[in-house]
């Protein structure tokens, strides 16, 4: 993270409400500007009501400066190159060096004033998606202010009324701009306990996001409007997710909003959840089952709550299985039980390269070297101690340990299953023999190739040569 000043007095700053005084506008809080897309520790509030601060996957918290009793952050919406995930970027707009931009904190009661400098290549906007606030600060250009130029600097100032978990983005070429990238989370923790409202010990929370980014390119097609081939968190797509790391015993929150063109069915293995509240705020506890898959629609933000009580490495996803993939090509045919093996000797004499997809399935495509276009990734890919994990997009793993300390966030490594715990290949008679299973002590994993720590997620890609580039 580093700071840097665009632009160094108000000359340039075009006042979106007369609230703020000249005095207050003497000079614009510096932006701070992120340029990794790693899971940035919490941010501890230095000043303000205290509260117990969030974590963004893949992401950061915007850091403020208070001006006389009012906190001040500054967003500069600008072009950005976001890492997918290793071996691919994408060329997006976004906020402060990466999209989505940074998370926003406050506290309910809170004096908020938001400088939002636009240096995209045309206007924009800033929209709080589902703030109370005065009509003039609701950020729609065109009806309750007009668009921010180019080089100009807008200034929204409101309070935070109300607890829970918002969205920002703009409301000004929405297609283009959120297609683009341009989006961003916002918290309003409680400023004293709340009924509805629970401690936690961990707080995650991530956008939903998709891009239509076709191999070797690198700026997604704004005009797509469902066969996207890039489902992410955060603009990341696994194995570039990091996972969510936990204390056994924790009681967990996980907020996610989808600003993406469908709806998205979010499934956590190993545990249930109860749904505690939407960007409408803390749902009454009558409300509230347990889950343990939440549909999150277009424009929605869920908020999820459980106690991990189950040691292990858990999957969780979006259950719409292209979700969890990468790089589809929507026109491929399925080829499953077609016999090609001929017709691929004859190809590979012309192309020594090619590769015929689909006979058996997709889950060879985990350990494939296939020849690809650069600044793309392999359909399926990551790998785990066992091998492949044949997934992709919007896939990560919530880590549960025991030994993990308080507020301590780093991956645990691989979880290691105890003897007699773990699936194993039955070699005994067929139980429909009459033959009994082997005892528990049988069944113990192997974890001589099972690293104790994460290795680096390596995507495995071949790419083509000069002779194949037509195939």
């Amino acid at each position: 993270m580093n700071r840097r000043n665009f632009f160094s007095n108000a000359a340039l700053t075009a006042v979106a409400t007369a609230s703020v005084s000249r005095v207050a506008m003497a000079a614009l809080p510096e932006p701070v500007i992120m340029t990794q897309a790693t899971t940035a520790p919490p941010l501890v509030p230095p000043n303000g009501r205290p509260y117990n601060p969030v974590v963004t996957l893949n992401g950061w918290t915007c850091p403020w400066r208070m001006n006389q009793g009012v906190k001040e952050f500054h967003l500069v919406a600008e072009p950005v190159v976001r890492e997918i995930a290793p071996g691919m970027k994408a060329t997006l707009w976004g906020y402060n060096g990466q999209s989505p931009g940074p998370t926003i904190e406050v506290v309910e009661g809170d004096r908020v004033r938001m400088f939002v400098t636009n240096k995209l290549p045309e206007h924009t906007t800033m929209h709080w998606h589902g703030q109370r606030l005065p009509n003039g600060m609701d950020g729609v250009g065109g009806l309750t202010q007009p668009q921010i130029p180019v080089g100009k600097t807008f200034v929204y100032e409101f309070v935070a009324r109300r607890p829970g978990t918002f969205m920002y983005h703009p409301h000004a070429d929405e297609m283009t701009q959120m297609a683009m990238g341009m989006m961003g989370f916002w918290v309003t923790h409680p400023k004293t306990k709340h009924p509805l409202i629970d401690e936690v010990q961990r707080d995650f929370c991530f956008l939903l996001n998709a891009y239509d980014v076709e191999p070797g390119a690198s700026t997604p097609k704004v005009n797509t409007m469902l066969d996207f081939n890039l489902w992410t968190w955060n603009s990341r797509a696994f194995p570039g997710i990091d996972s969510l790391n936990v204390r056994l015993g924790d009681k967990v929150r996980i907020r996610v909003g989808n600003l993406t063109m469908t709806n998205h069915p979010i499934h956590l293995h190993g545990h249930e959840f109860a749904v505690t509240g939407s960007d409408g705020g803390p749902w009454p506890v009558a409300a509230r089952c347990p889950e343990v898959t939440v549909d999150v629609a277009v424009g929605q933000m869920r908020q999820v709550e459980f106690v991990a009580n189950e040691e292990g490495d858990w999957a969780f996803h979006c259950h719409k299985s292209h979700h969890t993939m990468n790089a589809m090509g929507h026109a491929v045919p399925t080829l499953i039980g077609v016999e090609h093996r001929g017709l691929l000797k004859k190809i590979q004499k012309l192309a020594p390269d090619y590769m015929l997809m689909g006979e058996r399935g997709m889950a060879d495509m985990g350990e494939m070297e296939m020849p690809l276009p650069d600044n793309t990734l392999p359909m399926m890919t990551g790998t785990g101690p066992y091998g492949p994990v044949e997934m992709g997009g919007m896939f990560s793993t919530l880590k549960v340990r025991k030994n993990q300390k308080p507020g301590d966030y780093s991956d645990p490594g691989w979880y290691q299953q105890p003897a007699g715990t773990q699936a194993f290949e039955w070699t005994g008679q067929s139980p429909a023999t009459g033959g009994d299973l082997p005892p528990a002590a049988r069944a113990t994993p192997d974890h001589a190739n099972a690293p104790s720590t994460t290795p680096a997620m390596e995507l495995r890609v071949k790419k083509p040569d000069a002779n194949a580039h037509k195939h």
